[in-house]
């Protein structure tokens, strides 16, 4: 879906232009794939190499930018959840988006969020030889022996929206730069606190890439003098679960009767903050803010319970991703700095450092522009 010119905007744009089986079996393959991998790569496990962060997965190939998209591809997304509406978004328009290449598009994926719980989707997708594995990783490290294993067998490897080790795939997707996504939560939650007060954090899972890198910006800059007076007191995390989220922010609020805000910097986290403060005594007492979207947050707006929040268009970042992974697997691009590809409709995009592709600026969403967006 193509969307209005955004009213707002947030940073700048960085790459563009130069600029969510059943759990029996999916358990019982993934204890198969562990025994006969230990002693490679610890299964599921974080280990000392696959903490690897010395760059994006190299490979030997060479590039051949005149390269035509292959015929037939094969792409496979692989989101946190099967179940978050978020990324069912993501990978909908990803999927849509192949059918422009002639490709054949899927989406597989585990019902909950937990850190090991992707594994043995990632080794049936080997088994079934696609061309390419997009993810959403739930854990940087937990996913990295079957990647490697995929990547030994010529399958191409795109993280999006929530990064691998670098050394895991040969490209991540990013939304937006991480480091403006967390540091424009908090300048924006400080100006509507006047800069005074404890605030919380309301996260997805704990070992969630994406969610760490923005709450590491977002402490780097509340260490800034301007933010004295503010006082983050807790982290929380929800699990991308609708109803743990909206315990939590309970429990917050319980917890910390003088906290004034709360940054929520996912979508099923602020949705489920919403709904509880807006029927609490807390509405219009404590300032929410983070990233939704529209048709999540559209009520909350409009009955005063949040005044704004952000977001990108999850659309175009599925689709970037699959024109990213057909490049990849078509050898138009190796995933090295520097290399260019054409994603359809959205134009030109050059990948930068550690083979990251940044889709551009988020859109700040309020009562002024909240109903020109539909998704």
């Amino acid at each position: 879906m193509a969307l209005p010119s955004p009213t707002t905007t947030l940073g700048r744009g960085a790459a563009r232009h130069s600029y969510f089986p059943g759990r029996r079996a999916a358990t019982a393959t993934a204890a198969v794939v562990c025994a006969l991998a230990v002693a490679l790569a610890g299964c599921g496990g974080t280990t000392k190499k696959d903490n690897d962060n010395g760059g994006a997965a190299k490979s030997d190939a060479k590039a051949d930018p005149d390269a035509p998209l292959k015929k037939g591809l094969k792409l496979a997304f692989l989101p946190k959840q099967i179940n978050n509406p978020y990324e069912k978004l993501v990978d909908e328009a990803g999927i849509a988006a192949v059918g422009e290449f002639g490709g054949k598009g899927k989406e597989v994926g585990p019902s909950d969020a937990s850190a090991s719980s992707q594994v043995s989707y990632i080794n049936t997708l080997i088994q079934q030889r696609q061309d390419a594995i997009l993810i959403a990783a739930n854990d940087p490290n937990a996913v990295c022996g079957p990647l490697k294993q995929a990547m030994k067998k010529d399958i191409k490897v795109v993280a999006y929206d929530s990064d691998t080790a670098p050394a895991c795939r040969q490209l991540f997707i990013n939304q937006a730069s991480s480091e403006e996504i967390g540091r424009s939560q908090v300048q924006h939650l400080a100006k509507q606190l006047d800069y005074k007060g404890q605030i919380a954090i309301l996260s997805a899972t704990q070992n969630a890439t994406n969610q760490n890198t923005w709450i590491r910006f977002m402490k780097e800059e509340l260490s800034k003098p301007a933010y004295k007076d503010m006082k983050l007191v807790k982290t929380v995390y929800g699990d991308d679960d609708d109803q743990k989220s909206f315990q939590e922010t309970q429990g917050l609020l319980k917890a910390y009767p003088k906290l004034k805000g709360i940054i929520a910097p996912t979508t099923v986290g602020i949705a489920a903050a919403a709904r509880y403060i807006s029927g609490s005594s807390y509405k219009g007492k404590v300032v929410l803010n983070g990233l939704g979207t529209p048709n999540q947050m559209r009520k909350y707006v409009k009955d005063g319970t949040v005044e704004q929040f952000a977001l990108w268009d999850p659309k175009k970042l599925g689709y970037l991703g699959s024109f990213a992974a057909a490049a990849l697997a078509s050898g138009q691009i190796t995933g090295a700095e520097g290399e260019k590809f054409k994603a359809g409709k959205l134009g030109e995009y050059t990948v930068g450092k550690d083979g990251e592709v940044i889709l551009g600026p988020p859109t700040v969403f309020d009562k002024a522009n909240i109903d020109k967006f539909h998704f």
